[in-house]
């Protein structure tokens, strides 16, 4: 099979816009039937821990269903208004916050669902996996589709039975399916291959970071050392400008710095920031227990933090940025933060910045700390490319998307 076009297509208008010729264009209530699930009573035991699979809305994001969390009993079944739902069927969130509503899956084995997930059955007008296909592409339009406000909104059986799908003729269907099914499998592969290589980077880096494993060439005894040795506290006060500027923020976990462009100095009390600059170590004491801690990089040159989150350089002597950007990212650096950082939850548990510089870590001589860097840099870089090449897949696969099920480009049939 091939993507050549077939130039002698002929066009006609229809809801749609222009379709091929030998399209049709039908609702989905007029080519199938559609059911909502249930949801057996939460406070009756008896309903649940059975052998049935029971899927909720969050399942959707399996997009190909073969096994869920949920079981309800026999009892369960019969006591509510949920039923089975047989293999193939596309599902869509009807409801629910976040990117819920209008994702659409199907079901490999026979299940049943709760009421916030609607199910398209299998019909001879159509072919399955062609249907999911187009309704997954058209993941925005089925969004702007909910009904509702505040945000939330909802679909309901009505509105999907309204749907108009274009039908080609059943062998073009599967063609075009089996065609996208191809990307499918390669971003499989690659997203499990990524998968792969993040944990056995997250492996090295405990063991080369511990001094569990050591590079080729070093031997010397890693020594004991406090931060205050390690690092130096660089407050760059300023005053605040009067014109909107950068302000920089962290996220917890340990998931880097975000840009709060043109940021407006009316929305924050203080009179005096400071200035970051590429390398720094940047933390935010309300969250340090929560991992908020990161190195800055080039692109946060020149943005402006609160007194709230302290800067500090390395000593060039006995330590390096390249190393600390993955030592602060492991669980013993956490635990640390978390010790310092007395109180309840949240906005309560402020870290001590004088305790914070007390810290005491296990660390080898310099050269050490960037050949250890080094590598685990080469791991990201790696990873890095591996996650590019997912994207271009996942934009090859959109591209065909556009151009197959709206019949643009036509495949040419064995």
């Amino acid at each position: 099979m091939n993507t050549t076009t077939q130039h002698t297509t002929q066009y006609k208008n229809s809801p749609l816009g222009l379709i091929p010729e030998d399209w049709e264009v039908k609702k989905i209530g007029k080519i199938t039937k559609t059911t909502a699930g249930g949801t057996p009573l939460t406070n009756r035991p008896e309903y649940w821990n059975g052998n049935i699979k029971w899927m909720s809305s969050g399942d959707l994001n399996l997009k190909r269903v073969f096994d869920v969390g949920g079981r309800i009993t026999e009892i369960g079944l019969k006591n509510s208004s949920t039923k089975i739902i047989p293999v193939k069927c596309i599902l869509i969130g009807l409801a629910g916050q976040g990117k819920t509503r209008g994702t659409v899956a199907m079901n490999m084995v026979e299940l049943c669902t709760n009421q916030s997930v609607a199910a398209i059955f299998p019909s001879k007008e159509f072919y399955e996996d062609y249907l999911y296909y187009n309704l997954d592409y058209r993941y925005f339009e089925l969004r702007q589709l909910s009904t509702g406000d505040g945000g939330r909104g909802g679909l309901n059986l009505n509105i999907i039975n309204s749907i108009p799908v274009p039908i080609p003729p059943l062998p073009e269907q599967k063609a075009i399916a089996d065609c996208l099914s191809t990307w499918d499998k390669a971003i499989e592969k690659q997203s499990t291959l990524i998968a792969q290589k993040e944990l056995s980077k997250k492996a090295l880096m405990q063991q080369l970071l511990s001094g569990k494993k050591r590079l080729k060439g070093f031997e010397k005894k890693w020594e004991v050392k406090p931060l205050t040795e390690l690092l130096i506290y660089t407050p760059r006060e300023i005053d605040k400008p009067k014109i909107p500027f950068l302000a920089l923020g962290l996220r917890s976990h340990g998931k880097g710095v975000f840009h709060k462009n043109d940021f407006d100095p009316k929305a924050i009390a203080m009179d005096k920031l400071y200035v970051v600059k590429e390398n720094d170590l940047v933390i935010n004491i309300t969250f340090a227990w929560e991992q908020a801690v990161a190195i800055a990089s080039k692109k946060d040159e020149g943005g402006l933090v609160s007194h709230r989150f302290p800067t500090y350089t390395f000593n060039n002597k006995n330590s390096t940025s390249l190393y600390f950007k993955f030592f602060i990212l492991g669980s013993k650096f956490k635990s640390m933060l978390d010790l310092i950082s007395p109180g309840g939850a949240g906005r309560n548990r402020v870290m001590s910045k004088k305790d914070f510089l007390k810290l005491e870590i296990k660390i080898p001589e310099i050269e050490e700390q960037t050949a250890i860097a080094n590598v685990l840099q080469c791991a990201d870089t790696e990873i890095q490319l591996l996650k590019n090449k997912l994207t271009q897949l996942k934009e090859q696969k959109k591209g065909l998307m556009q151009v197959l099920l709206t019949g643009k480009m036509r495949l040419k049939l064995k």
